[in-house]
């Protein structure tokens, strides 16, 4: 994915200029120079160890090994010439940092895209038996960019046959010439097992393609989507196609997962999503209303996993917002992903919703919960002391009713959650959070989320890390992902009733979550 920067950003990037795979080469026996304690560092989200990221990229399964990719600049802490980070995991939350993956190179930039494993070899890569890991990415042409040209994106693949460790790209790149179009970028690829072919999602400016090959190597358009659909605040970026199940029935529908640059549910970058059917040839989807997987300002371009063994489709969000992805209070490292959530399809009348809820192994992080009850009059409020830092997991539910919960600390440094029963609105407000001076758009208002399917009470579950804030509610059936600074540990835990009448916030469970570094 590419994203608009600074003059002064493009400057520094043309005197750092794009270093050659071997000038790099030292980054991959660099040693670990971070303490993962410096202020704000996530202790169970994934970091790289030093430099910038964004995207998740090549999110694959293969032989036991969960492959985290993604979009990485190592020289400094802001965007710079892209490389593929690498990281694997065999369980999704203890994350062990690899070499570098794939470097720029003469024709661009390493910009996003995904990977599979070509089990029957369509490619002809594998040797000795070896299935072979395919990266599929964008190739971005900085010159290209500079002297106006629109083909300045183009499709490349690279393979592996050591499950990622060392990486050989194509002789014949790019794979998917660019005649002219903009903004064409981030390749989602599967195998479409009825169609014996790979689909390729790709995104062009203000809509999403979809291609076909049979060895990943020649591709040929096949359809087209969005050009009347959906939200268009920002660039179309990110695609991500699959199929779900219908949750308690037979019924399988397509998913369409679309990351826009700008125009979120609450300013800046958001991730919406189509519900539909696919052919093998064309995604259509009859949906006329906007659909926000996540409601917060800071989960963006996230993707699916592929070749899953048992068909879950996990998901991971980048957790940043493009309005200032650049200037968020970091030292050595900037950027963290969000947890890796399960999506599951659920129907409520005639409306798909997307759920999105942490991994079951999530929750092995949690200590023994302290469980807790509180019954408030109208206008009354209880704290809860929190010992520790935030590393916390905070549980409980609520009544469908006016109310307020609020983190803070010695310094008067707090966030607060408010629920507003008659809007349906669940707003979160971290305008006194902590850190926000560095970006306007950060702490300048109240963030919402539509909450329009719960009953007379609702469960809802917190997971707060040194930098972050994620809510979900009813087990994922709506999601708000933020960002926060504060400058030390929230030690207070505020319920406060803000409705006319007595209400019970029950099952409440306070638990400390373990650093996974």
């Amino acid at each position: 994915m590419k994203h608009f920067v600074t003059l002064a950003l493009l400057i520094a990037i043309a005197l750092v200029g794009c270093r050659t795979e071997q000038s790099d080469q030292s980054i991959k026996d660099a040693p670990d120079m971070t303490s993962y304690k410096e202020p704000f560092r996530p202790q169970y989200h994934f970091t790289p160890e030093s430099g910038w990221m964004n995207d998740p990229n090549g999110l694959v399964y293969h032989d036991g090994v969960y492959h985290l990719f993604y979009q990485f600049y190592p020289h400094a802490t802001v965007w710079g010439p892209m490389h593929w980070g690498h990281a694997t995991s065999t369980d999704m939350i203890h994350w062990e940092h690899r070499p570098i993956a794939l470097f720029p190179d003469q024709s661009g930039l390493i910009f996003s895209g995904s990977a599979v494993v070509d089990t029957h070899n369509t490619s002809g890569f594998g040797k000795d038996g070896i299935a072979p890991l395919v990266a599929v990415f964008t190739y971005h042409n900085m010159e290209g960019e500079k002297t106006g040209s629109n083909d300045f994106q183009t499709q490349g693949i690279a393979y592996s046959l050591d499950n990622g460790i060392s990486w050989t790209k194509y002789e014949g790149n790019p794979v998917l010439p660019n005649n002219g179009i903009r903004d064409l970028r981030d390749p989602k690829v599967f195998w479409h097992e009825e169609s014996k072919s790979w689909i390729m999602a790709l995104v062009a400016g203000d809509h999403a393609k979809f291609y076909r090959s049979i060895n990943l190597k020649q591709w040929d358009n096949i359809s087209d989507f969005g050009f009347e659909q959906g939200a268009h605040g920002g660039v179309w970026e990110c695609p991500d196609l699959f199929p779900l199940k219908v949750k308690g029935t037979d019924e399988e529908k397509w998913v369409l997962i679309i990351s826009i640059g700008g125009g979120g549910p609450n300013g800046g970058s958001g991730t919406q999503y189509f519900v539909g059917d696919f052919d093998g040839t064309t995604f259509t989807s009859d949906q006329q209303t906007f659909k926000w997987l996540d409601w917060g300002t800071d989960n963006y371009a996230g993707v699916t996993y592929n070749q899953v063994p048992n068909g879950d489709r996990i998901f991971i969000g980048w957790m940043n917002n493009w309005q200032y992805a650049l200037a968020t209070p970091a030292s050595t490292w900037r950027s963290a992903m969000t947890l890796p959530r399960k999506l599951t399809l659920e129907k409520h009348g005639d409306t798909y919703l997307l759920n999105n809820y942490p991994l079951e192994e999530v929750n092995l992080l949690a200590s023994a919960p302290r469980s807790e009850h509180i019954d408030l009059e109208s206008g009354q409020a209880q704290s809860l002391i929190l010992e520790g830092l935030n590393q916390k997991k905070i549980a409980f539910k609520a009544p469908n009713a006016d109310f307020k919960i609020t983190f803070s600390n010695e310094l008067g440094e707090q966030v607060g959650l408010i629920y507003d029963k008659a809007s349906q609105l669940l707003m979160l407000d971290r305008t006194q959070s902590g850190h926000t001076d560095f970006n306007y758009e950060f702490g300048n208002k109240l963030h919402y989320m539509v909450v329009n399917e719960v009953k007379e009470e609702f469960l809802v579950e917190l997971y707060l890390d040194w930098s972050s804030l994620e809510t979900f509610i009813n087990g994922g059936q709506y999601a708000m992902t933020q960002l926060l600074f504060p400058s030390q540990p929230f030690n207070r835990l505020t319920f406060k009733n803000l409705s006319q009448e007595k209400i019970l916030f029950h099952a409440i469970e306070i638990s400390t979550m373990k650093s996974t570094w």
